[in-house]
């Protein structure tokens, strides 16, 4: 791909949608390099599709800027249509023909002949393992064979940058990594990703640089390692013996670290994150001291591991402090969003 008029495939300065009176993208700056993945990271209403929208033309923006390929979202729509495709949420593909009906339609209508139109199709399905399920209804699929159909449809024509908004959304574990290689197929070919999720561990696997986004506003952005760093020197995860003891251990630990704690889905496990406290104590340090007053207090420990505030920690971290600095524009006091 051409990237001689801009370094960038994605900027965009100031960038407001409003719905009423509920301004669902908020001042959104971005700088996404080519041949990339960057992922964007929120909760649900956090303007992530609408951004998504915005960008790929088919929502107008309200204020502020935005360039694809230095080409602007608004001057320019036809000549950044040209260059992207969009993979929904939702399936766009039609149920009631096959997998080979519905790309060889779609090739066809994007200009390819017929022969080419069905070559290419052979392509797709093979690469995504879909050819013995090529001459069944899309109906018929699972949910991971339609994610890969639905994405084997927006690179017909291999585009310069691919939204995937929220691509592995309802999948099991099988299916998402399936749709994680296909991502790093494409992106190996030289198209750029930009990819929307609410699952941390696939913002971590796939994505170089993530932009977090809360209330429609960039709350923080960086390498995933930059992101983690930012919110503490590490994390200490325990899991009891006794789960009737885990909310005396979660104030023990708060207590004691000085932190939040996080009570994990699993009813024996907890996660406290360690900040720095300015002192000659170490991470490990401040949480074999910390394990000892758990002991003190007869709260056995069955296992516990030191390492790096994970996403999770990162993406709670972040929107709790954001939560906290909204409550506080309500009362008249303005803020800005962080940025790592």
């Amino acid at each position: 791909m051409s990237t001689a008029e801009s370094p960038l495939a994605i900027e965009t300065s100031g960038l407001v949608k409003v719905f009423g009176d509920k301004r669902a993208v908020d001042g959104i700056d971005l700088a996404v390099s080519t041949g990339s993945v960057y992922g964007v990271l929120g909760p649900n209403g956090a303007g992530k599709t609408t951004a998504v929208k915005m960008l790929a033309t088919l929502l107008r923006p309200d204020a502020g800027e935005a360039r694809v390929f230095g080409h602007d979202v608004l001057r320019d729509a036809d000549a950044v249509r040209s260059r992207v495709s969009l993979t929904g949420q939702y399936a766009s593909v039609d149920e009631d023909l096959t997998g080979t009906e519905n790309l060889v339609l779609l090739a066809r209508l994007l200009g390819h002949a017929k022969s080419a139109a069905r070559e290419r199709t052979g392509q797709l399905l093979d690469a995504f393992g879909l050819s013995d399920a090529a001459d069944r209804q899309v109906k018929n699929y699972s949910g991971g064979m339609r994610r890969r159909i639905d994405i084997a449809a927006s690179i017909l024509n291999t585009p310069d940058l691919l939204f995937l908004d929220e691509p592995t959304t309802g999948l099991d574990p099988r299916s998402r990594n399936q749709v994680w290689d296909i991502v790093r197929a494409v992106v190996a070919q030289g198209t750029t990703v930009l990819l929307t999720t609410q699952y941390l561990e696939e913002a971590d696997q796939l994505a170089g640089r993530i932009a977090v986004i809360d209330h429609g506003r960039v709350i923080a952005e960086g390498t995933p390692g930059q992101l983690k760093s930012s919110v503490g020197a590490g994390s200490v995860h325990v899991r009891l013996r006794d789960p009737e003891q885990r909310q005396e251990a979660s104030s023990l630990l708060a207590q004691h670290l000085g932190t939040r704690v996080q009570l994990d889905s699993d009813p024996f496990a907890l996660t406290a994150r360690i900040t720095d406290s300015g002192d000659e104590c170490g991470a490990a340090v401040r949480a074999s001291r910390a394990l000892g007053e758990l002991a003190e207090h007869g709260i056995t420990v069955d296992d516990f591991a030191l390492g790096q505030p994970s996403l999770d920690e990162v993406f709670l971290a972040l929107t709790d402090s954001n939560n906290q600095l909204s409550k506080q524009d309500t009362s008249g006091t303005s803020r800005q969003g962080a940025a790592v």
